[in-house]
């Protein structure tokens, strides 16, 4: 016999219920005498003791895990629900806890389906029979209705109970509880204890078969189906007329029934019958509670909002579009919406603090629900058709309410309409050139539409730019921005003369109105037009420019010119508000083709650029750095005569000061503002300059003189911060260290600065620095030499940044760079260097090798053996983590690609040269090794590359004429004996799996 769940010495005993209590329950009752009943007791005690053990917060770990268990177990045991239900129904009660417990374990019971149908049948007379002393006019004055956390849970049981037995066994289940609600010999829905419970199922009911939020099997789904079908044959119509009778009886008298009932109607409308609900009565209810409600009244506020709630539900209701035009009808709700914006809490109050924002976002969304149904109407309805007629009027008078809404202050607000906006422009959009009346209605309407979408885009008069208290204010600020940007777009995309011509209107006019006094414009304004002309830029550069040799490309371009013409004339930039100033150079970047055909506007620029590059505003001062650099790059052909000014000019914003990075900054938490203060982001827009200035240096017409003392002007206090620092950093400061690597990171982005052109370029247009200027960078390539040999601490941040120079050195010293290449792998390839430094720089050495191919035999053939035995050893070292292993992985890919480079640009010999011949062999067995790896398909893939390429140049012709000798003598059986094999080593490996996509392709 299995023995009973015990808790051993741990029960706490407590005085059980008298032998009365249990005639209560006979019905669940066996007959077994004295011994069984003192049995059952002692379960009974047993359970409750170890729920409450397990919900005290005070008890023992070990007692409360001991619980835990036996509860889990307790389903099981083929007495639990008759102890469970005498828990939940006994005089006196227990503590709620254990209520709340028993019910759980009865919900698990009967919705597991392990309970047989009489004893369903038997929980569900015994919990009526609770309902009707708890809930209904007959229970005693002395009863204690349970708290609604219980209510709740009770409805859930008898939901689950509902489930299982209301198909074939409990057809009154909706009539049996409907019973609970009227007072003795009365009709009406008055006994509000019953009422409310009433509710509760219902809505338990709703969530359990209905909520389509919930994720259901295919069974449950088919089976919650079958519900609502059996409901609205057998109940629906009675359960309709009780939520009339509800709203009517409880009027004024108990708000908190009036929502309940309220919130059970938004619920059950989705899946019953609209007529049963959308009666004139109830109608007239629900419209009476939306207009009537006081709003200095908690209680009448609270059920106006859960009235439009209802009201958006029930037009959420899937319809035809010609029915949901008649229900919009029915409901009179614009009727409603146009009292509730007249109204106090929407009208007189709107400009104060008192401002009814949540009543405003509410109504909002009931407008957003009438007109996508009326846009779905016209969708399907035909041109000159009364549903088309009936449609446009109703679109008609929705539309000054949604702009209401649309222009409203609060943000929120605005969102809730932009939804059945889009879809209203949209329609515009398809079916303007097809139908008639749309035609005429976006006639109409756009203009107004357009102007409100503008007048959002602006910033209200209680935002401030730039301040760290409002930066989630300034995002969402900016992502409302991009949702009204696209609604622009769509406008543009069925009216373009319009939207060309309002924005056009407000750009022009707003910057005439500051050359005229600009002290009277409010900087929102000026940010307003200018981030308009900005957004302009989609449809004045859709051709891919403004002219077209020395005309404008399309009418949106000219527009756009004049709109340029007025910005550099009116002197927008002479704004003191930081946001217009930074606008003012996104603007010049983005349309740099304007200052290409009008140069004579570029210094004035330019004398912008340079006082707002000096602005002491941390987000200004890093953003225009950046844009700085990007215009004086577009422009560079032009700045031959004033380079000199301007190099001077920034030569104060040039000195380098590092700083120790703080471990805070690097936290991914932080703001963006706070990311923008860091030191690491402030000296990487210091770079920007850096590459501005050498574009500035190389700019056409710069004689190669000055180029060269424009050069040495800059690298002069570079070179004197090396010497001081160079020794602290040798001596292991940190500080002098990252100023070291500061140092090196500004060379090597002056030299990215002033030539574009890469070795092995064939562009006419990117041509090699002169002697002269390559010779001074290869004092900087010195420099940077010396420091990677010196200092010996901390060098995988020296190794960074002299990596980094390197790849932009190339660029300017040309084939200067090849004499020192075996110091810059010395450097860059130490027995410290982690796998990914020598990744990288065999990538670097990739793009050399190209790039020099016809001058670095001699240098490679005399490095390549102690390069590939730093890479060897690399490769061997064990990967300790996954980190490692990706980075392994990648070195392994570099060191086949770099073979890949050396073969196809013909510079083979140099792995079988009499330098190198020694470690042929190696080479040969690490990609044997790498081919058969199994785990690493896109490696073994390249591997195999590698080795045809290799059978391709030594291995003689395909096609065998006459007695033809391999290239390499005795390579020919060599790779018969060896590489013919790896074949079938590949698939031959246990963890070759044949079905992975990336092992068909090494095949």
């Amino acid at each position: 016999m299995k023995p009973e769940p015990t808790l051993g010495l741990h029960i706490i005993r407590v005085e059980g219920p008298d032998d009365n209590s249990w005639t209560q329950l006979s019905s669940c009752c066996s007959s077994g005498g004295a011994a069984k009943i003192r049995r059952w007791k002692h379960r009974w005690t047993q359970v409750e003791n170890a729920i409450e053990i397990a919900s005290s917060p005070t008890a023992d770990r070990n007692l409360k895990s001991q619980a835990l268990e036996f509860i889990s177990q307790l389903p099981s045991e083929p007495e639990s629900q008759r102890i469970c239900l005498s828990l939940f129904m006994r005089e006196p009660r227990c503590s709620e806890v254990v209520r709340h417990t028993a019910l759980d374990v009865l919900d698990n019971l009967v919705g597991s389906g392990r309970l047989d149908i009489s004893t369903l049948a038997i929980i569900r007379e015994n919990l009526m029979t609770y309902a009707r002393s708890t809930y209904s006019n007959a229970a005693s004055s002395q009863t204690t209705v349970d708290s609604p956390n219980l209510q709740n849970k009770l409805a859930q049981t008898f939901t689950f109970l509902f489930v299982t037995l209301y198909p074939s066994e409990w057809l009154s289940f909706f009539g049996d509880i409907l019973a609970l609600t009227a007072s003795s010999g009365a009709g009406s829905k008055d006994h509000a204890p019953g009422v409310v419970f009433l509710l509760r199922v219902l809505i338990q009911i709703h969530d359990e078969i209905a909520d389509v939020f919930l994720s259901r099997t295919p069974e449950e789904r088919k089976k919650g189906n079958g519900l609502k079908d059996l409901i609205r044959e057998r109940d629906a119509k009675t359960i309709a007329a009780s939520w009339q009778e509800i709203l009517l009886e409880w009027k004024g008298k108990d708000s908190k029934i009036i929502e309940l009932c309220l919130a059970t109607v938004g619920r059950w409308v989705s899946w019953i019958d609209i007529s049963l609900i959308i009666t004139e009565t109830l109608r007239d209810q629900l419209l009476e509670l939306v207009i009537s409600s006081s709003p200095n009244a908690n209680g009448p506020v609270a059920v106006r909002e859960t009235a439009l709630t209802t009201l958006t539900e029930i037009l959420r209701k899937k319809m035809n579009p010609d029915y949901k035009l008649e229900l919009i009808e029915f409901l009179k709700i614009r009727d409603v919406v146009a009292h509730l914006v007249s109204s106090p809490a929407l009208a007189d109050l709107r400009t104060t603090s008192q401002y009814d924002t949540d009543l405003a976002e509410s109504v909002g969304q009931l407008v957003n629900h009438s007109l996508s149904d009326i846009v779905r109407a016209l969708e399907s309805a035909e041109d000159q058709s009364l549903i088309m007629m009936q449609a446009v009027s109703q679109l008609k008078g929705f539309l000054p309410l949604v702009l209401r809404f649309f222009s409203d202050e609060y943000d929120e607000i605005c969102s809730t309409v932009i939804p059945c906006l889009s879809d209203l422009l949209t329609l515009f959009r398809k079916k303007e050139k097809s139908n008639a009346m749309i035609h005429e209605q976006s006639v109409a309407m756009l203009a107004p539409i357009l102007d409100a979408i503008i007048m959002k885009m602006r910033y209200d008069e209680t935002s401030s730019w730039g301040n760290e208290d409002a930066q989630t204010d300034e995002a969402e600020f900016q992502d409302l921005r991009k949702r009204l940007h696209v609604l622009q777009q769509t406008i543009a995309a069925v009216d373009q003369s319009l939207y060309q011509d309002k924005l056009s209107a407000v750009v022009i006019t707003t910057f005439e109105n500051f050359q005229r006094d600009a002290s009277r414009v409010d900087w929102r304004d000026l940010d307003l037009a200018m981030h308009e002309m900005f957004l302009f830029g989609e449809q004045g550069l859709k051709n891919g420019g403004l002219y077209n040799k020395t005309k404008p490309t399309t009418s949106a371009a000219e527009r756009l010119i004049s709109m340029m013409f007025k910005l550099v004339e009116t002197d927008v930039a002479s704004s003191l508000h930081p946001a217009v100033q930074l606008l003012y150079m996104e603007i010049c970047v983005r349309y740099y083709h304007f200052f290409d055909a009008n140069p004579q506007f570029i210094s004035a620029a330019l004398e912008r650029f340079i006082q707002i590059v000096h602005h002491d505003h941390v987000k200004v001062r890093t953003r225009s750095w950046y844009l700085f650099h990007r215009f004086v790059k577009h422009v560079r052909q032009h700045l031959g005569d004033i380079a000199q000014t301007v190099i001077q000019a920034l030569s104060d914003l040039l000195p380098i000061k590092a700083e120790i990075p703080d471990e805070v900054s690097d936290n991914s938490d932080m703001s963006s503002n706070e990311d923008q203060q860091s030191p690491s982001a402030r000296f990487d827009s210091q770079l920007y300059l850096y590459e501005a200035i050498g574009c500035i240096c190389s700019a056409r017409g710069v004689l190669v003189e000055n180029q060269v003392v424009y050069i040495r002007t800059v690298i002069g206090p570079l070179f004197a911060d090396f010497e001081v620092h160079l020794g602290p950093a040798k001596n292991g400061d940190e500080l002098a260290v990252m100023q070291v690597h500061h140092l090196i990171m500004a060379l090597g982005t002056l030299a990215r600065g002033f030539s574009d052109w890469t070795p092995a370029s064939t562009s006419p247009a990117a041509t090699p620095p002169a002697n002269e200027v390559s010779e001074e960078f290869s004092r900087c390539s010195e420099a940077i030499l010396l420091a990677l040999e010196s200092v010996s601490v901390s060098t995988e941040v020296i190794r960074h940044a002299a990596r980094f120079a390197f790849s932009r050195l190339v660029g300017v010293l040309g084939s200067r760079i090849l004499p020192q290449l075996p110091r810059w792998i010395e450097g860059l390839l130490s027995p410290t260097s982690s796998k990914d430094e020598m990744a990288l720089f065999m990538r670097l050495l990739d793009q050399v090798v190209y790039g020099f191919k016809t001058e670095i035999y001699d240098i490679l053939n005399t490095l390549l053996t102690p390069l590939l035995q730093r890479v060897f050893s690399g490769i061997a070292e064990p990967a300790t983590g996954t980190d490692d292993e990706i980075q392994l992985a990648e070195l392994k890919r570099e060191y086949l690609s770099f073979l890949l480079v050396i073969l196809n640009n013909s510079l083979e010999a140099v792995l079988v040269s009499e330098a190198n011949q020694a470690g042929f062999a190696n080479v040969i067995s690490t990609i044997e090794h790498l081919a058969k790896d199994a785990s690493d398909f896109p490696t073994a893939k390249l591997a195999f590359t590698v080795l045809c390429r290799m059978v391709m140049t030594w291995g003689g012709p395909d096609i065998q004429i006459g007695s033809p000798q391999p290239t390499l003598p005795g390579f020919d059986r060599f790779m018969m004996e060896r590489f013919s094999p790896l074949c079938w080593s590949l698939p031959s490996q246990p963890n070759f799996d044949p079905k992975d996509a990336q092992g068909k392709q090494a095949m």
